[in-house]
């Protein structure tokens, strides 16, 4: 085996040499078996998420803790990432309340610590198995002020909602003053793009006070049902489900697709746009941009900006990959693709189309598209992959995101670094986007 820096191997399922490492995948697995297996063994439980860098004086730590006591008095199991902040403080109102307080944690440079107030606690090297068990369904998901790795998780659970992966149950966001300019971002940007609608955003539930996000809790008793994603489809009393062996099968053969690809840009946006739409010719003529340069394009494989970029790869003689995903039974995949891989469950095919590329390259787009931008966001801020150009495209629609960024994140909570923030560029043209990609 090729020798690895720390930070490689942090992460080095994502490293292209490591593929073909066969422990890693048994790893990977175990992690799996043992997380779905504590999963599957919960009742009653609420996901709660936040920030680790606010502090036990902050109005939301008391808040997030407030909360987990009326959890823990009325028999909820409250899970969290185990950390500190917003995870410590709501399992410590659950735990001072005697009820279930769980931590799924993660190994981190700067977050490696349980906190004290967990009773079960669960512990990944991986990021990505950490985060699949992390956004398991829930009765409920309440999301308190954070970061990059805070609206990772928001925007995976509510794409598998939307999708059809995940059962629909109470989206809670504490803290209006913090949440409300996303959502302002959300009603104008995206819903005018046609990626997000209004009924959407409506269905979440802003709040203030840990007594309101206790109320929607209970008013949406009863919503969550079995669904494709529930810990149960993949663990029984004594035997691990088949579907973890399927697990398997896709990540391999995903590693599979991507051997031999190191030369590429990933370009992902909405599908909600046709030909004569100027993104779509905006990513169309990137696509041929990149082939002339001799890279591969790789996107997710469907319509919209997807089959823009892959069309200008492909007429243009280049490698056109595709990354598709069975949604509601059916698996689109444009006609431009000079190789395609499909997957079933959305995690492992997340892992493979947010394998480091050259760089990463997002046009407008909707929930997926934000999912995936924070995924990587948060994946170069952890250290868990190294750093890497991050693009997006077109001022006019991410400015107001850029904004909440800035702004609320910075410098009114500070759940984001002042660097932070320079981890993506925005650009208006193709030629920008290849000056930028150019450059490593």
């Amino acid at each position: 085996m090729n020798k690895k820096t720390s930070q490689d191997l942090s992460y080095s399922l994502h490293a292209t040499d490591t593929y073909r490492d066969t422990w890693r995948i048994f790893r990977i697995m175990s992690e799996f078996v043992e997380g779905y297996q504590m999963m599957s063994q919960m009742e009653k439980e609420v996901t709660v998420f936040g920030s680790a860098r606010l502090a036990e004086s902050t109005s939301e730590y008391k808040t997030a803790r407030a909360l987990g006591a009326l959890l823990g008095e009325h028999g909820y199991t409250t899970i969290t990432g185990g950390g500190p902040g917003i995870m410590e403080a709501a399992n410590r109102g659950a735990f001072e309340a005697g009820g279930e307080s769980v931590g799924l944690n993660i190994q981190l440079p700067f977050e490696q610590r349980i906190n004290p107030y967990v009773k079960k606690a669960l512990g990944f090297y991986y990021f990505f198995t950490r985060k699949v068990m992390l956004t398991s369904p829930s009765a409920a998901f309440v999301f308190f002020p954070g970061g990059f790795g805070t609206m990772d998780e928001f925007f995976e659970v509510v794409d598998h909602i939307e999708t059809g992966k995940m059962c629909r149950v109470p989206i809670i966001l504490v803290g209006k003053t913090f949440w409300q300019p996303l959502l302002d971002f959300l009603q104008t940007s995206a819903c005018d793009l046609g990626s997000v609608t209004k009924e959407q955003i409506d269905s979440w539930v802003l709040v203030n006070t840990a007594e309101e996000a206790y109320e929607a809790i209970e008013l949406g008793k009863g919503m969550k049902g079995e669904c494709d994603l529930s810990a149960h489809n993949f663990s029984s009393d004594k035997n691990v489900d088949w579907r973890i062996f399927r697990i398997m099968s896709e990540l391999v053969e995903g590693f599979e697709f991507l051997t031999g690809v190191s030369n590429d840009v990933s370009v992902l946006g909405t599908k909600n746009v046709q030909p004569g739409n100027r993104y779509y010719a905006s990513a169309q003529k990137l696509g041929a941009l990149i082939a002339q340069s001799g890279m591969a394009t790789i996107t997710g494989g469907a319509e919209g900006i997807a089959e823009a970029a892959n069309k200008g790869a492909f007429e243009a003689g280049g490698e056109s990959l595709g990354i598709g995903m069975e949604v509601r039974g059916k698996t689109v995949l444009n006609q431009y693709l000079s190789r395609s891989i499909t997957f079933t469950f959305p995690f492992t095919r997340k892992q493979i189309i947010t394998a480091p590329s050259r760089a990463f390259v997002f046009y407008p787009g909707g929930f997926g598209t934000l999912h995936h931008l924070f995924e990587v966001l948060t994946l170069i801020q952890t250290k868990k992959m190294k750093k890497m150009p991050i693009i997006l495209v077109d001022h006019a629609y991410w400015e107001p995101l850029h904004v909440f960024i800035k702004k609320v994140m910075v410098h009114d909570l500070e759940t984001v670094h002042d660097e932070d923030d320079e981890l993506y560029e925005v650009v208006d043209s193709e030629e920008a986007v290849m000056e930028v990609v150019n450059r490593v």
